[in-house]
């Protein structure tokens, strides 16, 4: 509680510091703003091989509760923009919040987002702190995404960052970034580690219905005694074929060392389609189909002979009533090439689970 009371002070503070310096003439008035938002999403999952222990597969992060009520995220957010600075502060808390920074400092796992940026040239801006991954196109904001659960592609690859990061947007159609980052979905950086861990982002925007996106990542994520070099490649677009049907397409395709020093890599990759059409403008149903290889257990480890080689599939319903409340439901069946899923003692192929969720956000 005490840490928890710590992090609301800081945010108290920080946007009392937003709010002093705020410009003080009318022309700068206009070019500063404060602003505060809020999202929570409930949720029920029922998993049909009923693990005991009410835990999803170890690489779901998101809704990854069986048959019982929870918080999949509930946050609160103050951001600052100005002509010159910006700034990002978010605290959470949830079911994601618990599985996916749990390897994080206990103060830190409450943190969703905290960053100050500054325009240093001409659509030139230079951030710090924590951030948003460069990497994808899902985050944990449920209302944000396609499908009501997240994909194996986003589950398995970084949803925050933590470094530096230098955006150049010369146009309305292509942005270029570059980043200086403490590791693969790291705040911390991994005690021993002293190797730079870099990304990149190039995002083309030729119209208003098309959207192209390659991000990368070269570093290492382990103590610099093991380091194993990772290159990692990430690819989508998101197309509006219709007013009412859209589509977006991706894969993910990354490289690791065996071991230090060695020039064999073990490989994963992962693509996946999403398709979303809106019947009227309450209500909508999106599909998906993906694919995960992962043969040498890199990102996620199964010991079998095949490794991670699965299939998924996924059909949701979305129903908006009023503009900010959205309530879902999700059919999603995984199948994989080895038994990796686990039904009381029995291991299986497949995996099915029903989940349904209510999102409110101002």
């Amino acid at each position: 509680m005490k840490k928890i009371l710590l992090l609301v002070a800081i945010l108290a503070a920080a946007i009392t510091l937003f709010a002093q310096t705020e410009p003080t003439t009318e022309k700068e008035k206009e070019k500063g703003k404060l602003t505060f938002s809020g999202y929570a999403e409930a949720y029920y999952s029922y998993d049909f091989n009923q693990p005991a222990n009410h835990t999803k597969p170890g690489y779901l992060y998101n809704f990854n509760r069986h048959n019982e009520l929870n918080l999949n995220l509930a946050m609160l957010k103050a951001n600052y923009n100005s002509d010159r600075v910006r700034g990002n502060i978010a605290l959470m808390t949830g079911t994601y919040a618990q599985y996916n920074m749990a390897a994080e400092p206990t103060i830190l796992q409450y943190v969703y987002e905290a960053n100050v940026g500054v325009r240093v040239g001409k659509n030139v801006w230079i951030d710090a702190g924590i951030m948003p991954a460069h990497i994808g196109f899902e985050s944990a904001i449920g209302k944000d995404c396609y499908t009501l659960t997240r994909s194996m592609l986003a589950e398995n690859s970084p949803y925050f960052e933590t470094g530096a990061k230098v955006t150049w947007t010369p146009n309305e159609k292509w942005s270029f970034a570059a980043m200086y980052l403490n590791g693969w979905q790291r705040i911390k950086r991994v005690d021993g580690n002293q190797t730079p861990n870099f990304g990149t982002q190039i995002t083309f925007k030729p119209s208003d219905k098309v959207l192209l996106n390659w991000s990368t990542y070269v570093g290492n994520d382990f103590a610099d005694s093991a380091r194993r070099m990772r290159y990692f490649n990430n690819l989508y677009g998101t197309f509006g074929i219709t007013d009412k049907f859209s589509l977006i397409a991706g894969i993910d395709y990354g490289l690791q060392q065996k071991a230090k020093g060695s020039s064999d890599l073990s490989n994963w990759y992962t693509p996946i389609v999403i398709a979303r059409y809106a019947f009227t403008d309450k209500l909508a149903a999106a599909g998906r189909v993906e694919y995960f290889n992962d043969a040498d257990g890199v990102v996620i480890a199964t010991e079998t002979p095949h490794g991670f080689q699965t299939t998924g599939y996924s059909l949701n319903l979305d129903f908006t009533p009023v503009s900010n409340v959205m309530f879902r439901i999700e059919g999603r069946m995984f199948n994989g090439r080895d038994k990796t899923f686990i039904k009381g003692t029995e291991l299986k192929n497949n995996n099915a689970a029903l989940t349904a969720s209510l999102a409110v956000w101002f």
